[in-house]
């Protein structure tokens, strides 16, 4: 790969400009100073509060329901059964049905005759103290006749079990993508035909293990019907999504609903859902007349609270014998869980177009077969299917380079779109407005002392050295910024992709911004401001960026898929560029100049060709006092602006992993990290730092660490961080990083999406690496997470059992049942062998 200086070179920020300058946060004061304001803080006066009961079965029928105890207990206001609310509680909705004929279960908020995962909610309390009514909450007495759980996502796939025996099958939906039907390429069948004949064909399968969330606080919902409006605060993602739905289901007027998001710790997806506490709380309330509270415990929160991933990946990849490919086929089985969820059900369909990744693919076809089955729900986790897209094609395009006998980033090139060739419109259909992949893998390289750890490897391998090294490839693309209403819509996706946001001027020349975004940790206020500041010439400090609240800003479409800054910081620009426009006309009749000679720079409007001037403050408060304005012209700058963006982003990136491997008991330790990514103009390269640095840490958990495992009856057996491991700082590496600049064409920052690129690109990174360093013993995959005990199995695999003894010996012992040991080295950042 040879690069251009200019190319490789970056340009320096401009120091007068806030855009691409490391601002600390300005919500970090607030928040690590303890004066902030999360969900579970408020207290309204005669609050009540809430216990659910939940059910122990996976599926089961519920024959009796016993509350009077719990309903004697102190200070218990009212017990409340599914039976109790049946006509009046609805069913959670399914915004993005993705086949018209979708098999969609009923999900009511609370069970009424049988329960369909173990942590359904069957019984409601209502006492004066959170404490009160979890105790009466172990009184309530059910009897249940237990039923078979389908539970095993293949098997549920073929109906063996029933989760909804009513509905006659598990499968929910059938969705399908063919590039020959769609006119964006061939035949993939023929392609894979062919290449059977006089090429390579290379099949494998794949497991996405079931992931969960894991947000740093617990959901948590509070209520208070006592006013003109229901307020509704919760800690969620998706302030106005819930506000809509709400009123939807419910059959109360959006008018008189207001959702509040405070403060949020954090979502990942976890939070982008209208749940059943919600709705559960604000019935009660309604119910009641009284403020009511719902905080989650955290074992509530691992059961409870949807989950992600979640798949079985069936690839067939056809190529020449070069290593040229000509076609790729995907066959997915998609566990869903016990319901469709909001989006649940498309969370595939978007890494439908994102398997092709960053190379030029003759010939693709993608299908999936969504499937019930009697564990809690899936839905959108960081990433959300462009994370299991990712790790398919980077899995096989390493198995690729092995059967080819090449560098594994020799055949990535060979392959992928080149800098020139941008635009480029995908076998997919996507077009990808700009990149270089080029750069960012030569840049990665270097960070990364490539060669030097090849020439490592080798003489590891060469010795017979024990404690193997192996290096593993990511390079990665992704669609984010959701996305052109149309194409939205053309996908049966219930909602738009547009943005809204407002800029006010103030009399003192400050500027309050309103989003329709909803940050849950992203640093929206800063990020916001420092634009703000840029376009209207004003100081950081002076802007101040509203959110989160749907009577303060009243439309938008929240926060989810890299789309706040893509779609939401544009319609900010927008909005502002109108403040503009309103104020020149104001400026030339103060300045008594014609309208076409006033010049907008850095906060300030001149007259051509002269020094006479105005600041926008000047300007601001003018217009406040509207003593001297032009006729016809109202006395305010405050704008609006709706962004629906004309296509998606395309973040991409190269990112390197080596990982040592211990070949005798399956320990493995994280050696070196380097990844350069591709997301276009930067605002806040801090904030960026700090993205990245999250997303690479929970990729790596899922290849090393986490997995949610239900054991023959149901039951979550990784109900706590006992059991889930979820690393902590401790548990990994400083990362080595850095990044190129291809601006997007798509909106006029040039920016591209970057919360969850960290996450896409490091876990097959990681995976790679890890079977890279024992590829030469024959293994050719192991299943995530990586723990010793399925690395050391992969290995006596390989050698035929033929180790068994000896090595057994040195095997650690582990639980069968979850492939885990149950604790993460907290010194070594391997997993504890």
């Amino acid at each position: 790969m040879t690069l251009t200086e200019d190319e490789m070179t970056q340009a320096a920020p401009d120091a007068t400009k806030e855009i691409g300058k490391d601002r600390r946060r300005k919500e970090d004061q607030r928040l690590i100073t303890g004066r902030t304001r999360w969900t579970d803080n408020i207290t309204l006066p005669g609050m009540l509060h809430l216990a659910m009961v939940r059910s122990p079965f996976a599926h089961a029928t519920i024959t009796n329901i016993d509350k009077s105890a719990a309903e004697a207990s102190p200070n218990v206001v009212r017990v409340i059964t599914g039976a109790d609310v049946a006509e009046e509680q609805g069913g959670l909705p399914n915004a993005w049905p993705i086949t018209p004929d979708q098999v969609t279960p009923n999900h009511p908020p609370i069970a009424v005759d049988r329960v369909v995962f173990a942590g359904e909610i069957v019984a409601v309390i209502v006492a004066r103290t959170p404490a009160e009514a979890r105790d009466a909450a172990e009184l309530v007495d059910i009897d249940y006749d237990e039923l078979p759980a389908a539970l095993d996502l293949k098997e549920a796939a073929e109906d063996k079990v029933l989760a909804h025996p009513d509905l006659g099958t598990n499968k929910s939906a059938f969705w399908k993508f063919d590039s020959a039907e769609a006119g964006t390429g061939g035949n993939v069948d023929e392609a894979i035909a062919k290449a059977r004949g006089d090429g390579i064909v290379i099949e494998r399968e794949y497991r996405q293990q079931r992931l969960i969330p894991a947000f740093m606080e617990p959901r948590s919902t509070v209520v208070d019907p006592t006013g003109e409006q229901i307020t509704m605060w919760s800690a969620t993602q998706i302030p106005h999504i819930l506000k809509f739905l709400l009123a939807a289901v419910t059959g109360v007027s959006e008018s008189k609903i207001r959702v509040i998001a405070p403060d949020v710790g954090g979502g990942f997806g976890g939070k982008l859902q209208t749940t059943p506490e919600e709705f559960i709380t604000f019935l009660v309330a309604r119910k009641l007349g009284k403020p009511v509270k719902y905080t989650e415990t955290r074992s509530e929160s691992l059961m409870a609270a949807h989950h992600g991933r979640d798949q079985w990946q069936k690839l067939t990849l056809a190529a020449e014998k070069d290593g040229t490919v000509t076609g790729f086929k995907v066959e997915l089985l998609a566990d869903l869980g016990s319901h469709v969820s909001l989006v649940g059900g498309g969370v595939p369909v978007l890494g439908a177009f994102m398997f092709n990744s960053i190379y030029k693919f003759p010939a693709y076809q993608f299908s999936v077969q969504t499937v019930l089955t009697n564990k809690t729900w899936t839905d959108a986790y960081r990433g959300a299917g462009r994370p299991e897209a990712t790790y398919a094609i980077e899995r096989i395009m390493d198995e690729l380079a092995a059967e080819v006998g090449v560098d594994p980033l020799v055949i990535r090139e060979q392959n992928w779109i080149t800098h020139e060739e941008f635009p480029f419109t995908s076998v997919a259909g996507l077009e990808y407005d700009s990149g270089n992949y080029e750069a960012a893998t030569a840049r990665a390289k270097e960070l990364f002392g490539y060669d030097e750890l090849r020439a490592e490897q080798k003489r590891r391998r060469e010795s017979g050295d024990q404690v193997q090294l192996g290096i593993g490839v990511s390079t990665f693309t992704e669609m984010c910024g959701l996305a052109p209403s149309r194409v939205l819509g053309s996908l049966d996706y219930g909602a738009g992709g547009w943005e809204h946001a407002s800029v006010r001027m103030l009399p003192t020349g400050k500027v309050e911004v309103l989003t329709g975004t909803s940050a849950h940790g992203q640093g929206h206020e800063t990020a916001f401001s420092q634009i703000v500041a840029d376009r209207l010439g004003v100081a950081f400090e002076d802007v101040e960026v509203l959110h989160g609240d749907t009577m303060v800003s009243h439309k938008g479409l929240d926060t989810y898929g890299s789309r706040s800054l893509v779609v939401g910081g544009e319609a900010i620009v927008k909005a502002a560029d109108k403040v503009i426009e309103k104020a020149k006309p104001i400026a030339a009749h103060l300045l008594e100049a014609s309208v076409d000679d006033i010049e907008f720079e850095a906060g300030r409007f001149s007259v051509k060709g002269t020094d006479q001037g105005l600041a926008m403050a000047e300007i601001a408060l003018a217009t406040f006092a509207a003593h001297n304005l032009p006729d016809g012209v109202e006395p305010s700058l405050d704008s609006d602006a709706t962004f629906d963006p004309v296509n998606f982003n395309y973040p991409h990136g190269t990112h390197l992993c080596a990982m040592e491997v211990d070949t005798e008991t399956g320990q493995v330790k994280m050696r070196k990290y380097a990844a350069c990514d591709d997301i276009g103009n930067i605002i806040n390269p801090l904030i960026v730092s700090g993205q990245v640095h999250g997303g690479l840490v929970q990729g790596i958990a899922q290849a090393l660490w986490e997995e949610a495992v239900h054991d023959d009856a149901g039951t979550l057996v990784t109900g706590s961080f006992v059991d889930y491991l979820l690393p902590t700082s401790a548990d990994t590496i400083s990362f080595d990083l850095d990044h190129t600049t291809s601006p997007s064409t798509t909106n006029t920052l040039g920016t591209k999406g970057v919360g969850e690129a960290g996450t896409i690109a490091s876990t097959p990174a990681v995976v790679n690496a890890v079977v890279d360093a024992v590829r030469h013993l024959g293994v050719n995959d192991v299943r995530m997470p990586c723990t010793p005990e399925r690395v050391w199995k992969a290995i006596n695999d390989a050698r035929g059992g033929a180790q068994a003894e000896t090595v057994g010996a040195a095997a650690p012992h582990f639980d069968e049942s979850t492939g885990m040991d149950g604790t993460v080295d907290r010194t070594t950042g391997g997993t504890d062998s």
